[in-house]
């Protein structure tokens, strides 16, 4: 039987840098939530089909600032005391349901125990305390890929300073080849969000218009084989959107957008089964895009129209305070929290098993009818937060160890990550692209708004600045310039996070997150100063010099960080 197809999950992780940054509601909870609820869960799934036989394949990306976070000290002891309070939270629950007679309760409280009771065996025992290593382990092997991302997940086309995107892909390669130890061929673009090469103005209306390179250039640059891309970026057509559902206070900022959104008109002869080259990546550094399959994306993303939203699966808004802890099921995508019903874990097997059977059907439709019309076996890509998975839908890795396990017995598909695939079929044709993402309307509007100009003003003066201060130093430089240099270069990294305006746009952190853009650019500010006045001759006070011991303290990432890359030119 000839091979009609192959599939991929991709699978994007990321979280903003929040290690010594507060805890709850927003901070380093997050990060452990996710640790707990997805990749403890992922790395079992992965470890479990392997050991059944079943080579997973998927294409995982870890972006460079998650992995600083889960390699830190502070991160492995503040998850061990997270699971250690979520197992004694469910067992004071317990105790308190029993006595009220709450059976169904109690007995969700007794699931909970167990749950966080596994998890931090997980943790200890199966993975020494090292998720990174054992993602590494899987990639060592050839079951899953690793992927890369920019440093601090900055947004890309809007970055104002060609050194300034070259060094966000530059650290973001630096830092898989610490955890690595070898260079990254693919890519995740943070938000799927790219930009053509053309005359470029900054977006506040000041400056003057320059030529700007494609984000593609500087991939190529840096040895990257490909990225991924939404259907329209691909095709035209309207974005599927993946956020607007989820945020719902997106949805006022997108009434104001959409009155001049036109969707481009759908070019026909693109088909998201197919990988393309870029024109103008570079002669001999050609980069590959694989392309969101539209059909198989709604039905993973979507609470209201998808899998996560089947009435048995387990609720995510509703919590038992204190405690936190949920024992309430969806019901309905219409329930209010004050009609669900209660969560019975024993209930969602049957639907996982007719989900990820669906999910199955669907990608062997899609491959078989791409292959009936072209001849020739085609691509499903999947592309997904990886925190969807167990975090936003809790039954989502035991979806897609079920989903996985379908795919491998079926003899006309092959599983393959992206390196894989190219590695057997190279793209046979070159396109240009659009600018845009894969935020609702495709375009950069939920990063780039009336609520986030001022972190754009902020970040813009920041970029400035470092290319400025680097072309008044040079070499050699003393002890305490490189400490300075290297922390502004940290400040300005997390200060161009894309997380900062996108918590902001959504409400759903907005005051952290705009006390995080505050604070980055403040101490890159100060930082700034402190440069300045050595090159003018002044002297680094103490109180000065305790400020930037307390910022490489609170702030130490990318210790192999080089403030070169801010030196180069614009291309």
């Amino acid at each position: 039987m000839s091979r009609k197809g192959y599939f991929t999950f991709v699978l994007h992780s990321h979280l903003p840098y929040v290690v010594g940054h507060g805890t709850w509601p927003h901070g380093t909870d997050w990060l452990y939530e996710a640790a707990c609820e997805t990749y403890l869960p992922l790395l079992n799934v992965l470890n479990r089909l392997v050991r059944e036989g079943i080579s997973p394949q998927i294409t995982l990306g870890l972006t460079p600032i998650l992995l600083e976070q889960l390699a830190s000290p502070e991160f492995k002891e503040g998850l061990k005391g997270y699971i250690q309070a979520k197992i004694d939270i469910a067992k004071e629950n317990k105790e308190t349901f029993t006595s009220t007679g709450e059976k169904q309760s109690s007995r969700l409280a007794s699931f909970w125990y167990d749950y966080y009771q596994e998890r931090l065996s997980d943790f200890k025992t199966s993975y020494q305390e090292d998720l990174i290593l054992a993602f590494k382990r899987l990639q060592s092997l050839g079951q899953i890929e690793i992927m890369t991302s920019s440093a601090t997940h900055g947004y890309l086309p809007l970055i104002g300073e060609d050194v300034c995107i070259e060094a966000q892909i530059k650290q973001g390669v630096s830092t898989y080849l610490k955890y690595f130890g070898e260079r990254p061929r693919g890519i995740w673009l943070p938000e799927c969000a790219y930009r053509p090469g053309y005359e470029w103005a900054p977006p506040l209306g000041k400056g003057r218009k320059k030529r700007r390179k494609g984000i593609d250039y500087f991939l190529a640059q840096n040895g990257l084989k490909y990225f991924i891309i939404d259907t329209p970026m691909l095709k035209g057509g309207k974005t599927i959107g993946v956020y607007l559902e989820r945020f719902k206070a997106l949805a006022e900022l997108w009434r104001q957008f959409k009155k001049g959104y036109r969707p481009r008109p759908e070019k026909e002869e693109r088909t998201p089964y197919e990988v393309y080259y870029l024109k103008g990546s570079g002669e001999g550094r050609e980069v590959a895009v694989f392309t969101r399959d539209p059909i198989t994306a709604l039905q993973v993303w979507s609470g209201e129209h998808g899998y996560p939203g089947d009435g048995w699966y387990l609720d995510f808004h509703k919590k038992h305070f204190p405690g936190g802890l949920r024992y309430w099921r969806v019901t309905s995508s219409q329930s209010d929290l004050g009609s669900k019903l209660i969560y019975q874990p024993e209930k969602v097997k049957e639907r996982l098993r007719e989900n990820a059977s669906h999910f199955v059907s669907l990608v062997q439709g899609s491959l078989k009818n791409h292959f009936s019309k072209t001849h020739s076996p085609g691509i499903v890509t999947a592309p997904y937060d990886t925190e969807l998975f167990g975090h936003w839908w809790f039954e989502g890795p035991e979806f897609l160890y079920l989903s996985l396990k379908g795919m491998s017995k079926d003899p006309e598909i092959e599983l393959t990550t992206c390196s894989r695939y190219l590695e057997k079929s190279l793209p046979q044709t070159i396109i240009e692209l659009p600018e845009g993402s894969w935020g609702e309307g495709g375009f950069h509007w939920i990063w780039f708004n009336q609520g986030t100009k001022w972190v754009w003003r902020c970040i813009y003066q920041a970029e400035r600045e470092m290319k400025g201060i680097l072309s008044r130093l040079r070499p050699p430089l003393n002890h305490l310039k490189k400490r300075l240099l290297k922390q502004l270069a940290r400040e300005l990294l997390l200060l161009e996070s894309s997380d900062w305006p996108f918590l902001i746009s959504t409400w759903s952190a907005r005051d952290y997150a705009e006390i995080r853009a505050s604070r980055h650019y403040e101490n890159f500010q100060r930082i700034y100063g402190m440069i300045e006045g050595l090159l003018a001759g002044k002297r680094v006070t103490r109180s000065d010099r305790a400020f930037l011991t307390e910022c490489e303290k609170r702030d130490h990432v990318f210790s192999e960080i080089d403030p070169d890359w801010w030196r180069g030119k614009d291309v």
